[in-house]
């Protein structure tokens, strides 16, 4: 993936960093905004990933960059926590992600792509969902090691179907690349980073988040089971969007897969995944709260920002391709 255009100083002075051997850094400018911020947290991020065409690897874990992601992620995660509010205590957590997941209010960007969206919008849907379909279970893999019991085999689990029980075709990732192709988008993994705003990168640098430290392995649990818990009813209306755009069985396969796998995801996520983990570690069910009610309320922002842009007859893309 090649590195991206900056969006302010900050993303600038990193960026340029990158682009040379490892090396002391100057003092660097504070993010002036949040596409400034969030590229460069993705950008940082990325390097434990699948990294940047050019970069030094030994960028990876370089104390400077280490120092200054610890920094941006201060100022992410007080965010974070005035988004998803007060989070009540509970020894019921499966009850509790059930009702969370059940709490309604967002706009519904699942039905207007269902019954309203040109091809052209559920193309730019596709680009914006993208940077993290294509590295789909991903991120959620990093709490595999961190668990025991039955809150790791459950976790495995999920992801064996999310990674096609080890046939490559059958991998999501590789799924939502035929969906691309025959929405005639560029499969590079990353290739569409550069046009989607912060509020695409802020959705996938809260997993990163997550998943890169430890003392977050609750909130990714929860993180995950958020998801799972909310993507039957969505997907099924991804399917029936893109069938009625034209869309063909192999274009629609990723969508379909998801209302079946996930209808079952959801009960192995809530009860086995994440009612097994709390049950071994109570302390930290708070954490896997705040995780499922993170992804539902930045889901719902990024949801409300696009649609507002279609609503003005706009583009959801900073540019288009």
């Amino acid at each position: 993936m090649k590195l991206p255009s900056a969006r302010g100083p900050l993303s600038a002075e990193v960026i340029d960093a990158l682009a040379h051997p490892p090396h002391d850094l100057p003092t660097l400018p504070d993010a002036a905004g949040d596409e400034d911020l969030h590229l460069t947290l993705f950008v940082l991020y990325e390097l434990h990933y699948r990294g940047w065409d050019g970069v030094d690897d030994h960028w990876e874990w370089h104390p400077g960059l280490i120092a200054l992601r610890a920094g941006l992620e201060t100022r992410f995660e007080a965010d974070l926590r005035d988004l998803a509010g007060e989070i009540p205590a509970t020894g019921d957590v499966p009850h509790a992600l059930i009702a969370m997941a059940g709490e309604t209010g967002g706009p519904s960007l699942s039905g207007y792509l269902r019954g309203r969206a040109t091809r052209e919008q559920f193309c730019e849907f596709a680009q914006h969902r993208s940077v993290y379909h294509l590295r789909e279970a991903d991120p959620h893999t990093f709490a595999i090691p961190r668990l025991a019991g039955k809150a790791k085999a459950a976790l495995i689990e999920i992801q064996i179907d999310e990674y096609g029980g080890g046939a490559a075709n059958r991998m999501h990732q590789e799924m939502f690349r035929d969906t691309m192709t025959e929405l005639g988008l560029d499969t590079t993994y990353g290739a569409y980073v550069d046009v989607v705003p912060w509020q695409t990168l802020a959705n996938n640098n809260l997993m990163s988040l997550f998943g890169l430290h430890r003392r977050w392995r609750g909130a990714l649990l929860g993180h995950l089971a958020g998801y799972e818990m909310t993507s039957t009813g969505p997907n099924r209306a991804y399917g029936n969007a893109l069938r009625r755009l034209g869309g063909s069985e192999t274009a629609t396969r990723f969508y379909d897969e998801h209302v079946e796998a996930d209808a079952v995801h959801e009960q192995i996520a809530a009860y086995d995944m994440c009612g097994s983990f709390c049950r071994a570690e109570p302390a930290l069910a708070a954490d896997v709260l705040f995780g499922a009610r993170c992804v539902l309320a930045m889901e719902d922002r990024w949801a409300a920002y696009v649609l507002e842009r279609w609503a003005a007859g706009e583009s959801s893309l900073r540019w288009t391709p």
